[in-house]
Order: structure tokens, then C-alpha cells, then sequence
């Protein structure tokens, strides 16, 4: 414990008085932390939403204009044995020209080019929550995409996987560069601790004299790392904050007709922990890389 108390005392002071190159390494470190930090804010957003779209998964079964109501009844049989549907819903050629004309006000006027009415009429059946997780959906569109009248079903779980699988490169992708940062800034850290540990030389020399545990001999640079990499930490964690409170309140519409109603929200608790104690790592690495041979051969 007086080693662990010892090594932040020493850390502080030499992390002030060599506050100016300490700034770069605390700058390198909150730039890494804030791209990693944005990746995981967006992809954080972007997996509730795709989560919400998920529970709410519905396909449509769309109708020729020559089915009759049988044909239409065998299909709504079909589903409703399936087990699969946790309720449908018949939506007539009609209704379907109304749903667009409110939904998409400003192409309404597409619609009155067309002497017929160019929707076709669809069931749209609700998908029952784990129905999809055994094969049954999947099992039922390729049985009713056969049945007489049917001319095409769309399955939302189909472009929701693809937009799953996206979003898990992105997330690859970002990792990559911020672990390049990251590594960027250890190597930062590690620079400007070498150069308070070439400082002390003397004192460490005399350390070694006397004897000193390399705890003590050590610590105080690990520790300056830590410091370095727990403030970068901090700060990169207070410009997302304040970058996601400016987002919401200049783009709040866009963002909230991006992310379905919602507006951005910030880093979870826990992702924002992981941040912080990532930001203590690649500091406190750093550090120790700068002083591995101090003990031994501070040159």
C-alpha cells in the first residue's frame, strides 16, 4: 500500500511538471477513446433500433388481382395453423394507396398518374416472438409463396440480418483503427514517461544503491501512465457527452427519423466504464514499456 501511495504522489508531481509533452500523450490517448467512443455510441443506437424492429418482425404475403376468396382463404388458413402468427391483418388495394398517400405525402402525387390503382392488396401477418428462432417462419414464406394467388411475400428478418451483418463490419472496422490509435497513443506515453524516467536518472541510480524495491523504482512511471490515460479517459468521455447533448439539439428531427422516434442516446453506464478503464490501460502500459529496464539500466 506505501508503494501503491508512493508511485501516484511521485506520478502526479512528474506528470506536472511535465505537463506540456504530457498534454500530447493525453491528447493522443482521449482522440483514440473519442473515435472507439463514437463507434460505440452509434452502433449502440443502431443495435436498439434493430432490436426494436426485430421484436416487431412481420412479413407481408402480397395478392394477385385475379385472387379469388378462396384462394385468399387457404392462405389465411395456412398461417393461422402455421403457429408462427401472433396475428394478420388483410390490407385491401385501397388501403393500401391510403397508407401510402399518408406515409409518403410528398410522392402522393405519383400515385394519381396511374389510371388503376397500382398497390397490390397483401396480409400482413405479425411474427410470434422465438417463432423465428426454430425454422417456422422461415418454413411457412416458402409454403405460401407456392399457394395459388400469392405473388411475392417480403419477410422483414431477411433485411434485418443483412443489416446485422453490416453493422458487425462497421464495428470490425472501427475497433481496428481505434486499437491503431490506441497503440499510437501507448507508444505516446511511453515517449513522454521515458523522458521524465532519463530526467530522474540520478535519483534512480541512487535507488538502486540503496537498495530500493523496483516497486518504487517503477511505480511512479506506471503511475504517471495511469494518470495520463484515466484523464484522456475522462475527457473523451465529456466531449461525447457533449457532443451527443449538441447533436440532439441541432439535429434532433433527422436523428429522431434515423434512429425511428428516438433520440440519440448516450453510452451506456457500463460501455462508458469500459472506456475509462481502457483509456487506465494503454496508459499504464505505456508507462510500463517506458520503464521496463528501470531498476536495471534507466539508459
Amino acid at each position: 500500500m506505501r508503494a501503491l501511495e508512493y508511485s501516484f504522489r511521485q506520478g502526479a508531481a512528474s506528470l506536472w511538471r511535465s505537463r506540456g509533452s504530457s498534454a500530447f500523450a493525453v491528447l493522443a490517448i482521449a482522440l483514440a477513446l473519442v473515435v472507439l467512443g463514437v463507434l460505440l455510441m452509434l452502433t449502440s443506437n443502431a443495435e436498439q433500433l434493430l432490436s426494436r424492429w426485430t421484436s416487431a418482425a412481420e412479413f407481408s404475403v402480397y395478392l394477385a388481382d385475379t385472387t379469388t376468396s378462396e384462394q385468399r382463404g387457404a392462405i389465411e388458413s395456412a398461417i393461422d395453423q402455421s403457429g408462427v402468427s401472433a396475428g394478420r391483418e388483410y390490407v385491401s388495394k385501397a388501403q393500401a394507396l391510403t397508407r401510402f398517400r399518408q406515409e409518403f405525402a410528398e410522392l402522393a402525387n405519383l400515385a394519381e398518374g396511374f389510371e388503376d390503382n397500382p398497390f397490390p392488396a397483401s396480409i400482413e401477418v405479425r411474427v410470434g416472438q422465438g417463432a423465428e428462432r426454430d425454422g417456422r417462419v422461415d418454413a411457412l414464406v416458402k409454403q405460401v409463396v407456392q399457394l395459388p394467388g400469392v405473388v411475392d411475400v417480403r419477410y422483414d428478418r431477411d433485411w434485418l440480418a443483412r443489416v446485422g451483418t453490416a453493422l458487425d463490419t462497421v464495428r470490425a472496422a472501427g475497433f481496428a483503427l481505434a486499437l491503431l490509435m490506441g497503440l499510437a497513443a501507448a507508444v505516446t506515453v511511453a515517449t513522454v514517461v521515458r523522458l521524465g524516467l532519463l530526467a530522474r536518472h540520478d535519483e534512480i541510480e541512487i535507488m538502486e544503491l540503496v537498495g530500493a524495491p523496483l516497486a518504487y523504482i517503477r511505480g511512479p512511471f506506471v503511475a504517471e501512465g495511469f494518470l495520463q490515460g484515466g484523464i484522456g479517459a475522462v475527457l473523451a468521455i465529456a466531449f461525447l457527452w457533449l457532443s451527443q447533448a449538441l447533436a440532439n439539439a441541432w439535429w434532433g428531427t433527422e436523428l429522431r427519423a434515423l434512429f425511428d422516434g428516438e433520440a440519440l442516446r448516450f453510452l451506456p453506464v457500463r460501455l462508458s466504464a469500459v472506456l475509462i478503464l481502457g483509456g487506465m490501460l494503454v496508459g499504464s502500459t505505456g508507462g510500463l514499456a517506458a520503464a521496463w529496464r528501470a531498476g536495471s539500466d534507466p539508459r
